[in-house]
Parts: C-alpha cells; structure tokens; sequence
C-alpha cells in the first residue's frame, strides 16, 4: 500500500519563530475507519499547534500516524506522534500532551534529571506564580503535573494555556 504525506504547517504570528510543523502520513486509499481518523487527527493537530504557537516558540517536525494498535496515543523525542483507534483520544488535548513528548518531557536524560532534582530555575517559579508558593512540579512515568495535561478531566483552556507554557519554560531550563 502505498502512503502519500499531507503536510500541515502554521506559520506563527512572531517571525522569529520557526514554530511547530507536522505531517500526517495517510493510506492512498483509506478505509472508512481510516478517512475518519484522519479528520479527528488532523482537527485535534491544528488545534494543538495554534495553542503551542500563541505561549511558545518551539521548533519541531512532527510525523503523525494513524496506528489502531496503540491504546491511546504516544510520542518520543524523535518527532513520531502516534494516535491509537480509540477516537475519545483523538482531541487537542491529547495532541498537545503528545506533543510535549516530542518536545522532551518524559523523553530526555536532562528532563529526567530536572526532575529527580527539582531543578527547574524558570518552571517552578511560573508554577508558584500560578498555584502558590507551596506548588511543585511533580514527575513520574514520564510524564509531570499539574498542567502536563495527562487526563482528559484536566482539559480547559486555562490548563491548556498553562501546559504551553510550563513546556515552553521547561524547554528554556534545558529539557
């Protein structure tokens, strides 16, 4: 079967941002299930991207698939973005947590490292300025909360806002 890639770009509104690029690889005939998918996967991905793009001046290529194996939906380092069948996963929320992951949480020695020591000079002090002076940043699975976006009951805007720039900060402490 052969695949031809449609590439989704947005440009951001800052020119000194690269930004976030990503392309969807897609069956040249698609199923049904297939068809469906796409469109669920490419909303939650614009959706997700405009959101990264108004907090944050990251750059990464991302590559995303349709893969009915995966129970949910998974990202590494690397750029792959992988969405599962189950469709309840196929949401801003869950692209921008995924997202995350090809950014470097959960997925670096130095973000792993940040967290065993709790080092994070410009992301803790972001926390706190939102939660108090008691917040902390908490790690495990690769993943970390408050606003990592783990759950779908943690959606809102505000903590998707707020998961853009918890990333954005952890970026600029070296994860």
């Amino acid at each position: 079967m052969r695949a031809s890639i449609i590439t989704a770009m947005l440009t951001c509104a800052s020119a000194a941002s690269a930004g976030l690029t990503w392309s969807l690889q897609k069956a040249s005939s698609p199923s049904a299930d297939q068809s469906e998918a796409y469109t669920k996967i490419e909303a939650a991905m614009k959706a997700a991207v405009a959101h990264y793009a108004k907090f944050s001046n990251a750059s990464k290529t991302i590559h995303v698939y349709y893969a009915p194996g995966v129970p949910t939906a998974e990202a590494s380092y690397n750029g792959d973005l992988r969405f599962g069948s189950d469709r309840s996963y196929m949401t801003e929320r869950t692209a921008m947590h995924e997202i995350a992951h090809t950014l470097g949480v959960g997925q670096t020695a130095e973000f792993d490292r940040r967290c065993a020591a709790g080092d994070w000079p410009t992301a803790l002090p972001l926390l706190r300025s939102w939660d108090g002076q008691s917040a902390k940043i908490n790690c495990g699975g690769g993943h970390f909360w408050p606003y990592g976006l783990n759950y779908e009951s943690e959606w809102s805007q505000t903590n998707g806002d707020r998961h853009v720039q918890m990333v954005d900060a952890m970026l600029k402490d070296g994860m």
